[in-house]
């Protein structure tokens, strides 16, 4: 049944020395797992951003609930994801210039730490650019069944046995990058979906999840100048149908994911460079439309065909982001700009909450567990909210170390990706 719940970057590799991965060890085995929760794609389980965990640690730093600490090779920043007590990250190596020579997937214990494998998916020989703020492996690895699915834009996709395996690779959807990689795969039915909105000519594509052929593809008809976007997209139902929502440079789309039929779609006009994945309830979506001046929008669901003078519920320009996701807790709406100023607002309406300033640029998208908001600066540092109609910090946690990529949730530990490490946090349970 699907989900449409409310609440919904020469190498060299680090390794850890022995003592403290003994050390490491012991700390996880003396901090119980109890019941762990799979965080399978971008976003965790609804691809919203929500965790189920009563027990996410609120403080942390550099040395305060930390269970383990990892050297994570290479440079990326796709988000970890939780699968079956494993964490998958993708990661490349690069040569002395920055250009990739080799894509990688990894998997580290999920109680220890413990590497367990670090596999090539794809040698890279051509030359290939990227933004400072992204990398040659920025989507966002899913798992489902016994696969993991790795997604590197337009250097090619593949899927893998939970060993570390490539089942099979697709290289054949050419198109022109713009700033490198960011958009991830989302998994449908017998469907692997993802955007390729390049320099020209963009399309949605969904391939077999078991062989990676083509199923369907289409072209998103935008008319911005600017065609290239990094959005992930979602699933979501609507009156019993699934919706594939698709947000890209000038427009979402929303299709039918048997086909990739467009049901609806709905216009920002020249938006680019977008990237944050939509949210879904309330009957909405809740998207940005990016550069140069980004809005966020709520858009009924219900419609047909060219919906944006009918369906655009609400739009504000103040405090909207480029990167980050938005959040939707009850009926209350959360995001953060670029430059970390975050806001509430009434996700029916619109209507301001409250708009504060962290600190910060962020990048990485907020997540939610018991009543608390986690905000992720691109300096390492976090800033924990209660959800509500006012504001109020709760802590202020510090790791000191660059981070793009969005937390994941697992049980009561929290992973973070920073540029050289993956953590585990947790607070001790007696």
């Amino acid at each position: 049944m699907l989900d449409s719940r409310r609440t919904s970057g020469n190498f060299t590799v680090m390794r850890i020395p022995w003592v403290e991965l003994f050390s490491c060890a012991f700390l996880a085995a003396a901090l119980p797992l109890a019941a762990q929760s799979d965080w399978p794609e971008f976003r965790g389980s609804t691809g919203q951003g929500h965790a189920e965990s009563p027990k996410l640690p609120l403080r942390w730093s550099q040395s305060e609930n930390i269970v383990w600490k990892q050297p994570v090779p290479g440079v990326g920043w796709s988000s970890p994801i939780v699968y079956r007590d494993t964490i998958y990250l993708t990661t490349a190596l690069l040569d002395e210039a920055g250009h990739p020579t080799s894509l990688r997937a990894l998997a580290y214990d999920l109680p220890s730490g413990r590497p367990l494998w670090n596999h090539e998916v794809f040698p890279v020989a051509t030359r290939s650019g990227k933004h400072s703020k992204t990398s040659h492996a920025s989507p966002t690895p899913v798992a489902e069944g016994d696969r993991l699915y790795v997604h590197f834009g337009h250097l090619g996709t593949a899927a893998m046995d939970l060993a570390g395996q490539v089942v099979w690779r697709q290289t054949e959807l050419a198109y022109s990058p713009v700033h490198g990689n960011g958009g991830s795969p989302i998994l449908f039915a017998d469907k692997l979906i993802f955007n390729c909105d390049g320099g020209s000519d963009p399309f949605i594509v969904a391939l077999d999840k078991l062989t990676g052929a083509v199923k369907w593809r289409v072209p998103r008809p935008t008319t911005a100048k600017s065609k290239f976007s990094f959005s992930t997209p979602l699933i979501i139902e609507v009156a019993g149908r699934p919706q594939l929502i698709t947000p890209g440079s000038g427009m979402v789309n929303a299709l039918d994911p048997a086909d990739g039929r467009e049901l609806w779609r709905a216009n920002y006009g020249e938006g680019y460079s977008v990237v944050p994945r939509p949210v879904f309830g309330h009957g909405m979506i809740f998207i940005g439309t990016g550069y140069d001046r980004p809005w966020a929008y709520g858009i009924k669901v219900d419609g047909t065909g060219d919906v944006t003078d009918t369906h655009v519920a609400w739009k504000i320009s103040r405090g909207a982001p480029n990167t980050p996701s938005m959040l939707l807790v009850g009926d209350e709406l959360y995001f953060v700009a670029d430059n970390g100023v975050a806001s509430c607002v009434d996700a029916r309406t619109g209507e301001l909450q409250w708009n504060e300033r962290l600190g910060g640029d962020m990048s990485a998208s907020p997540i939610h567990a018991n009543g608390r908001i986690y905000f992720t600066n691109e300096r390492g540092r976090n800033f924990v909210v209660k959800a509500g109609k006012q504001f109020e910090l709760l802590a202020d946690n510090d790791l000191g170390e660059r981070t793009l990529a969005s937390p994941a949730v697992s049980g009561p530990s929290l992973f973070i990706r920073t540029e050289n490490h993956l953590y585990r946090i947790q607070e001790p349970t007696l």
